[in-house]
């Protein structure tokens, strides 16, 4: 959408804006979602063990990919604001720079994530009967990292350039992969019957190690069709310009993305901590708490498809110097998402026993996973607005303070708290999750007396505005 040539918004066309922008994001969210419910629900029927197994590395997963998201959110705030200025230029060899990355860091985490892969088991705390078996799956989920690193920051130079379809697309693709190879690769060859139709059903057999298999071929077709999407593009398409490094796109970008990615380091480091000292209170503990991170996911759709939205659209609202237009679009984006989150939240504490029940049949489980989803079922709101303000500051190109804010809730609160409550009291599960709903308070805090104050904002200072544009 080309802001620039919109002179003021009204309600209804900045709600259609954001929903068009935010849609994809959701659906592919839901699709990835979708996937992880299968995965876990196919990997649960072989037993809790492989179910621990599978589920004791997220975390350090969820390490690697937002670290590097990190450069991906320097490429959307240069990109959506040089787009929203017209500069269509500087945003194609911004894109071309984006390439450089991709090489760069999936090269550098491919050899980190493999050479590392038999310890992490180790530094997780995992039960020492299925260390060998989360090593193994651990090696071979990050076997095609290059292609991985593609699909996480070329997706996001495409969300800049406002297409979240295209990511949306592939992401169904590579989902789609993943479930098919899943019921092929996890499961012994067996009778299957369809409508009263009876068949045999060839099956690899191989348990946890397919189900890295098949995550590491759908990664695989994912990465190398997001790269041929943005080859094709017509307007960001990096093809036919140098991938030299090119100070003059890498400074600005660099300068957002870093204390991003300290910001991603550090908190899902803090995600890696607290998962170990979880999974040291024993397998039933990390088993509930694997079933619930994965039912909770479903619930947080809303909010990060709001939040691509928001980075987007503030972006292209600060290149085109529209005051008003950005702070309509934070009014409506803030709005829409507290009903969607309150919506959300609502049905997650009612049907918390039945997601759980998708996924486990221990009722020790069963009940440990209903309780904590359901405590942080209240706090979906509050964490909506947080995602969605700091959405706002990605597309300003302010990273700083957001890095300083989730710092502080992760290790302060979340990781303090759960250490003294874990390990000192010895209490359980549900003071860890009690702990990280203290996390989400703090950061709705922080979040919305920083938005209030307005120093995020450089269309507030034209002399600031001028200097981000200039890339000083």
């Amino acid at each position: 959408m080309d802001i620039k040539t919109q002179k003021k918004f009204f309600n209804f066309s900045m709600l259609a804006t954001i929903i068009a922008l935010a849609w994809p994001t959701m659906l592919e969210q839901l699709m990835q979602t979708a996937v992880q419910y299968i995965d876990t629900a196919m990997v649960s029927s072989l037993g809790t063990s492989a179910t621990a197994a599978v589920g004791s590395t997220t975390t350090v997963n969820w390490l690697v990919g937002s670290t590097i998201s990190a450069f991906g959110v320097g490429f959307l705030a240069f990109i959506s604001q040089k787009l929203g200025a017209g500069e269509n230029e500087l945003a194609r060899r911004a894109s071309a720079q984006s390439v450089l990355s991709v090489l760069v860091a999936g090269i550098l985490f491919t050899v980190l994530t493999l050479a590392v892969s038999g310890s992490v088991p180790g530094w997780m705390q995992v039960d020492e009967n299925i260390r060998g078996i989360a090593s193994e799956y651990f090696f071979i989920l990050y076997t095609p990292m290059l292609f991985r690193t593609a699909t996480i920051i070329f997706g996001t130079v495409l969300r800049a350039a406002g297409d979240t379809k295209t990511p949306m697309i592939v992401g169904v693709g590579v989902n789609l992969i993943n479930v098919v190879l899943n019921f092929l690769l996890i499961y012994e060859s067996r009778v299957i019957t369809v409508f009263g139709w009876s068949f045999n059903m060839w099956g690899a057999g191989m348990g946890v190690v397919g189900a890295a298999l098949a995550s590491a071929v759908s990664v695989a077709a994912g990465g190398i069709a997001i790269t041929c999407a943005l080859m094709r593009h017509r307007v960001i398409s990096p093809k036919g310009i140098s991938i030299a490094p090119d100070m003059q796109v890498l400074k600005p970008c660099m300068r957002v993305a870093f204390p991003n990615m300290l910001q991603r380091f550090g908190t899902s480091f803090g995600y890696v901590a607290f998962a170990a000292m979880i999974n040291s209170l024993g397998e039933i503990s990390t088993a509930a708490h694997t079933v619930a991170n994965t039912v909770e996911s479903a619930f947080y759709i809303p909010g990060y498809g709001m939040m691509a939205a928001a980075a987007t659209l503030t972006g292209n609202a600060i290149g085109a110097g529209d005051r008003r237009g950005l702070k309509e679009l934070a009014r409506m984006n803030m709005a829409l998402e507290v009903l969607l989150m309150t919506v959300s939240g609502a049905l997650l504490f009612i049907f918390a026993p039945q997601m759980v029940g998708i996924f486990s049949r221990d009722k020790t489980v069963l009940s440990l996973g209903t309780t904590v989803l359901r405590m942080v079922a209240c706090s979906e709101p509050i964490f909506g607005v947080s995602l969605v303000i700091e959405g706002m500051m990605q597309g300003a190109g302010k990273t700083v303070a957001p890095f300083v804010f989730n710092i502080v809730g992760m290790w302060a609160v979340r990781i303090a708290g759960t250490f003294v409550c874990t390990r000192l009291l010895g209490l359980g599960l549900v003071s860890a999750w009690a702990c990280m709903i203290g996390h989400n308070i703090i950061l709705f805090a922080l979040f919305a007396i920083y938005y209030a104050r307005g120093g995020w904002n450089p269309l507030n200072n034209t002399l600031n505005y001028d200097r981000m544009m200039n890339g000083n």
